[in-house]
């Protein structure tokens, strides 16, 4: 079914294809609802020391139910055909292709980073997530990108890790500033 494009005059001047349901869009939804529901199982298999009131699951809870929360209006809004209106600032191409092989890197970056938290640390781990991320969408200077990422996470390390206790392994390069902290 083809739905007539009215022209200034208000006739008939190119017809489209009507509608269908996108299925990046639907895609997107769903994997937010499978990774809402993902967590909320995830809330349940944490430690709760007992006689605590407020436990180290309240917040992961809340977290999930938001993320089911919006998974569900985003699926509802995905089935019944509503899309977001493009602004008139946005430099975008709504009909370009999605670039796969950029994809590829980035779900392969964060694959690495998960890899390698154990076996070289979170900082040096975390330098390496943001320097391919940083190539895979274009940088000019991809050297400059896991500079930055260094300087970055291990701020980040420090801080959290370091000064706050956080559990964010050092690894063995980094180990020795574990016990400065």
């Amino acid at each position: 079914m083809e739905a007539p494009i009215l022209g200034a005059s208000g006739r008939a001047e190119a017809t489209r294809p009507a509608p269908r349901v996108p299925i990046g869009e639907l895609v997107f939804a769903l994997l937010m609802l499978a990774l809402g529901v993902f967590a909320l199982i995830g809330v349940f298999t944490i430690h709760v020391p007992k006689g605590v009131k407020v436990g180290p699951t309240i917040f992961p809870i809340f977290v999930s139910v938001i993320l089911l929360a919006s998974a569900a209006a985003v699926l509802v809004d995905v089935l019944r055909g509503k899309r977001a209106e493009l602004e008139d600032a946005e430099d975008i191409d709504p009909h370009a292709r999605t670039d796969w092989l950029t994809l590829a890197k980035i779900v392969g970056a964060v694959v690495a980073h998960l890899l390698l938290i154990d076996v070289i640390g979170w900082a040096p781990a975390a330098a390496v997530l943001f320097g391919v991320v940083a190539w895979s969408l274009g940088a000019k200077r991809w050297w400059l990108a896991f500079v930055i990422g260094l300087a970055v996470s291990l701020t980040v390390q420090i801080v959290f890790g370091g000064l706050m206790g956080l559990s964010l392994p050092w690894g063995p390069a980094l180990g020795w500033l574990g016990g400065m902290f």
